[in-house]
């Protein structure tokens, strides 16, 4: 619990007294004379400028908050064990956000006109005097350590800045809330928290600031006695804060109001929705909730209109391999499939090709589970299971209105696979997406699906595998010495490994939040059979074999096609080995 802790003396300046933190933890028995004559030598040492409570901390004699505690006594003033839960986050709003970081102050509450103020340096009167001039309210200070005062800010700072969330819709309507207040008992409180403004606005700046930095989703962890948020960033998720763990509940009910969900429902897993407006533009959130040991886990997934490649020339396609990937979306019919695991990019390839094709003259439509960007000039559907609108019925349908161009979200069944192969042998352009590991193991995916191999051969044009590697940060770029280790790590990558002469990294900078990676660029690998692959497949030819026909027709590998990226300073030789695997 948040104590204040006073001291029996007069609230005398401290200005007008002259305390000797030394004596007062001799006194105490906290630290011995030895320690003392440390200290002072310590002291000596370092000049004037260092205070001695400061060096006794530093040398883990006596801890801040027992320095603290004695320097509040001995001059008269509260010392307070600060905390969320004890301060007015409108009364933060009074002093600048610099100001508040710069000097360690914390603005706790104001009544009758004296603002209380939470400082780890009573001593400055400078400072104190500067606050009253910049509130223009008189002020009444108390003790507390920096890392309390950080900690508590690091929550409410968001309420000092700008960035506020437009408009937030399928927010809970007052009759919802009165239903579920008659239903559970229990839930009052938590819908009370959810209403409260610093849980609003901790929401709000969490989604600002993972659009902001490029964030693909949102992880909340609850544990025990914490609350941990992370963002996930080109591919690799860091820790961005801890608020306190006793806002939990609160925050995980705010985002369910603001997804439509049932906050009195915490047994089982919930999926939603939710659109905001931000700088003017939508963005939409998909909330995931999972009941667990210390409470809900939510994930929010960011689909962010502004971040959509929209162009195959951005995504880090070789000339040569894009060109032949642009005569295959050109055909007027048969299959193209883009393949990779989960999060390797294949959506945004797909949009990128449905980009280029778009005009007036072409019906292109989609089917997709769900509709993450909307695509100007094109027809979307998103499936929907609970009501028997499924991939297949869906394209069955979609085949009535006329369409030029397919594309599927995934073909992830017997019967999609089927119905997609009979639109593409019978004038259709379909795209779509598998999960595998490379381009010729899409051809044994369908086999192993349930469609006919002389089928597959007939209506597949092309296989496009891709990976994503983090591209090394422009701001921090530095050459790598090349060792003997890393020559041999070379030498494995096969092919190709001779002509890198110069390899790059990223040292580490703001910029890339010290990853030393900054955004991701595509590593490809294109397979269009030839007709010796084409009598292959039709007989239905193993994996292995038509490995060994691709590898015999000059066929550039993801590792090949990432490799030229390490040698054009693009990425690095361990973000290649961690995204692609010899095969």
């Amino acid at each position: 619990m948040t104590t204040i802790a006073t001291s029996p003396r007069a609230c005398v300046p401290p200005a007008e007294r002259n305390v000797r933190i030394g004596d007062l933890l001799l006194e105490r028995g906290i630290i011995s004379r030895e320690q003392l004559d440390q200290a002072l030598a310590r002291q000596k040492e370092a000049g004037q400028n260092r205070l001695l409570g400061e060096i006794v901390v530093e040398l883990k004699l006596a801890t801040e908050e027992q320095v603290l505690e004695l320097l509040a006594e001995g001059y008269g003033i509260p010392f307070a064990r600060v905390g969320p839960r004890i301060v007015d986050p409108k009364v933060i709003e009074l002093l600048p956000r610099d100001f508040l970081e710069k000097n360690c102050v914390l603005p706790m509450f104001l009544v009758l006109g004296k603002l209380t103020v939470a400082v780890h340096e009573p001593t400055n009167v400078f400072l104190i005097e500067e606050i009253e001039r910049l509130t223009g309210t008189e002020v009444q200070i108390v003790a507390a350590t920096a890392r309390d005062i950080r900690a508590t800010l690091q929550v409410y700072l968001p309420a000092a800045n700008v960035f506020v969330i437009d408009q937030i819709v399928d927010d809970l309507q007052a009759e919802d809330l009165t239903l579920v207040e008659k239903q559970i008992a229990d839930l009052t409180s938590l819908e009370e928290g959810a209403k409260d403004s610093p849980v609003i606005k901790l929401v709000n700046y969490l989604i600002y600031a993972a659009v902001q930095e490029g964030a693909s989703d949102i992880h909340l962890e609850p544990s025990d006695r914490q609350f941990r948020v992370r963002y996930r960033v080109d591919g690799v998720l860091f820790e961005k804060m801890k608020p306190p763990h006793q806002m939990q509940p609160a925050v995980v009910s705010r985002i369910k109001i603001m997804a439509g969900l049932d906050i009195s429902e915490r047994r089982i897993p919930q999926d939603g929705g939710i659109t905001v407006m931000l700088d003017k533009r939508p963005v939409d959130l998909r909330v995931s909730t999972m009941p667990g040991r210390f409470g809900e886990k939510v994930v929010i997934r960011i689909i962010d209109n502004r971040h959509v490649q929209t162009s195959l020339e951005t995504l880090g396609f070789s000339f040569q391999m894009l060109s032949r990937f642009r005569q295959l979306i050109q055909r007027p019919n048969g299959i193209v499939l883009v393949t990779g695991p989960t999060g390797s990019g294949k959506s945004t390839t797909l949009y990128a090709c449905l980009h280029e094709l778009v005009d007036d003259a072409t019906n292109i439509c989609t089917v997709e589970d769900p509709v993450e960007y909307n695509l100007p000039g094109v027809n979307q559907f998103q499936v929907n299971d609970k009501v028997g609108f499924t991939f297949a019925s869906a394209l069955r349908s979609l085949l009535r209105q006329d369409p030029d161009i397919v594309m599927l979200g995934e073909i992830r069944d017997a019967e999609t696979a089927r119905i997609a192969t009979q639109a593409a042998l019978t004038g259709h352009l379909v795209l779509s997406t598998l999960h595998t590991n490379d381009a010729p193991g899409a051809v044994t995916r369908l086999f192993n699906i349930g469609v006919e191999p002389y089928l597959v051969a007939a209506a597949l044009r092309g296989v496009l595998a891709q990976r994503l590697l983090r591209r090394i940060c422009s701001h921090c770029k530095e050459p790598v010495e090349m060792t003997p280790a890393l020559e041999r790590t070379l030498t494995q990558l096969g092919e190709g490994a001779a002509r890198v002469e110069q390899i790059f990294r990223g040292a580490g900078c703001s910029k890339c939040r010290h990853t030393g990676y900054a955004g991701r660029l595509g590593a490809f690998e294109l397979f269009v059979p030839d007709d010796e692959s084409l009598d292959a497949i039709s007989r239905g030819a193993t994996l292995q074999e038509l490995r060994r026909l691709t590898k015999a027709a000059g066929f550039i590998s993801l590792r090949q096609d990432g490799l030229e990226k390490v040698r054009a300073g693009l990425t690095t030789v361990e973000e290649l080995l961690n995204a692609t695997e010899i095969v």
